[in-house]
């Protein structure tokens, strides 16, 4: 296989070694990093293709740096393979809601390392599924996978039926829809959906927006349509 860099941030030395020592046997170029900002400073440096990063950490904590991870542009798109001895589910939890992409319990074998590593790699090599491919116009950039959307770099709020809203516009530049097939696009088990509020939610998503709201147009007597900049 051809190396792969792997980042462990983990400071417990013994631990950090041992998973060194294994997966270099398998191929990869693994770097070290013992706190949380050291860890931080190394993934801007080397760009590893994954990351395995303990909860634990002295200082800056492991949550914390896969926030700052997931919000820099620069590593918001590296996996990140969780270890933690913690037992509660609310961290887990957190840390897959923040953007981690599994996570693997203390103690752990290292075939079972080995093979949660595999599967996110593999994963991350895959094309991503129809209607899942990231889009990007200008300033804006719209991530399905992640539920995520960015103006200048800048990750932006929106609830889910502003961004399902934004999504089905965005896949179709410069086609007009109306707002009953703005309505079927955006129906979700969250809210009820409404001819009338199709146009609040235009509103709210355009001001959230800011410069990049007035890429969603207003076709008077029609619908809604999304302008791509690039064609203008």
């Amino acid at each position: 296989m051809s190396e792969q860099k792997v980042l462990v941030i983990e400071d417990d030395r013994d631990i950090a070694e041992l998973v060194e020592y294994n997966l270099s046997r398998e191929g990869y170029q693994v770097t070290r990093a013992y706190t949380g900002e050291e860890g931080l400073q190394k993934a801007k440096t080397i760009k590893p293709d994954l990351i395995l990063l303990d909860l634990m950490l002295p200082g800056l904590d492991g949550l914390d740096v896969c926030r700052s991870l997931k919000r820099d542009s620069d590593t918001d798109n590296i996996p990140i393979i969780m270890l933690t001895a913690k037992s509660e589910e609310a961290d887990i939890v957190a840390g897959l809601e923040i953007g981690a992409d599994d996570y693997i319990s203390k103690p752990f074998s290292p075939r079972v390392l080995l093979a949660r590593i595999h599967a996110v790699m593999r994963r991350k090599s895959e094309p991503p599924p129809e209607g899942m491919v990231p889009l990007s116009f200008r300033d804006l950039s719209i991530d399905p996978g992640r539920h995520e959307v960015r103006v200048a770099g800048t990750p932006i709020t929106l609830t889910s039926t502003e961004f399902r809203l934004l999504h089905f516009l965005a896949q179709r530049p410069g086609w007009v829809f109306t707002r009953d097939q703005i309505m079927d696009s955006t129906h979700g088990e969250d809210t009820v959906v409404t001819d009338r509020s199709i146009d609040v939610h235009i509103a709210g998503l355009r001001k959230k927006m800011g410069p990049c709201g007035k890429y969603i147009e207003t076709v008077r007597g029609v619908g809604y349509r999304f302008h791509d900049p690039e064609t203008a």
